[in-house]
């Protein structure tokens, strides 16, 4: 079997056991990573002792455990989320406060940009936002390229488009908000090499991405920040959605692309341990700084 054929075997197997048992799973090899000297672990410490200085070093590596704990719940739950037929996906969805939100700024005609960080079930927000908003957005191709069509069509299965991207995705992300539509990006991700600029987050430099700004700020669609908060114990998932006005209410880049970053904040504030702090988010550095991994 090739390297593809048993990552889909894997993921299309692991997709039909209970929720409960698939976040066992992944907090027990979390917990397991936490014991070794693992690149991930390394990389998870080194984010918390940077961003939550505050914390005594016992909280910090409490921290750390738990955050890799809940890396492996996004791993072994990413074949539900992607494969079981996606109304019986929802179902997981137990809870979602504040989707109020994304229909008024509808009402405004101008489109809606939904940002979605690294925190929690990312899959899980998209496909409810497909499902739900008809969303389109950007993706970057995965390095398994083998991947690709089983990702694009789980993802897409309840609606939605999914571009790659590139300079015709993005002409096509400005048209859908001229047509009044939703769209939807990750706010937290490092952009190509000079595609972002440098902005604090939890305090310390990070490259962070301006497309989201200028495309708040030439079509005054609103911001609003969408994130999958897991339950304890299997439980399903919380659906969060919130507005953050300061993002595109200004035409600024640097203010606007300070304040997603806050925004950012404010939502991993609300569940720390399920961000995901094993993600090199600090990994260009300013000019003259030294490497941080």
């Amino acid at each position: 079997m090739t390297r593809d054929s048993i990552i889909k075997s894997a993921l299309y197997c692991l997709a039909w056991l209970p929720l409960p048992v698939l976040h066992g799973l992944g907090a027990c090899l979390g917990w397991s990573l936490s014991l070794t000297p693992a690149r991930l672990k390394k990389i998870a410490a080194t984010n918390i002792t940077l961003c939550w200085p505050e914390l005594s070093v016992a909280q910090q590596r409490k921290l750390t455990r738990a955050s890799l704990a809940e890396t492996g719940k996004t791993l072994f739950e990413t074949g539900t989320l992607w494969l079981r037929p996606g109304k019986q996906t929802l179902r997981l969805i137990k809870q979602v406060s504040g989707s109020d939100v994304v229909e008024q700024a509808q009402a405004q005609g101008k489109g809606v940009i939904l940002a979605t960080p690294h925190l929690g079930a990312w899959e899980g927000a998209g496909l409810y936002c497909a499902d739900r908003f008809d969303i389109t957005c950007l993706y970057r191709p995965p390095r398994n390229a083998g991947l690709e069509q089983l990702i694009n069509t789980a993802r897409s299965r309840l609606g939605g488009r999914y571009l790659a991207a590139n300079a015709r995705g993005i002409r096509l992300l400005y048209k859908t908000l001229r047509q009044g539509k939703v769209i939807a990006m990750l706010p937290d991700q490092e952009p190509q090499s000079g595609a972002g600029m440098f902005a604090p987050f939890f305090g310390t430099p990070a490259y962070s991405m301006v497309l989201l700004a200028r495309m708040a700020a030439r079509s005054g669609a609103p911001v609003i920040f969408v994130w999958c908060e897991r339950l304890p114990w299997g439980r399903g998932y919380h659906l969060h959605f919130r507005e953050i006005p300061n993002v595109g209410n200004t035409t600024d880049i640097m203010t606007a692309v300070r304040a997603t970053n806050e925004a950012v904040e404010e939502c991993v504030r609300e569940c720390p341990k399920q961000y995901q702090w094993s993600y090199r988010r600090f990994r260009s550095r300013p000019p003259g700084e030294q490497p941080i991994y």
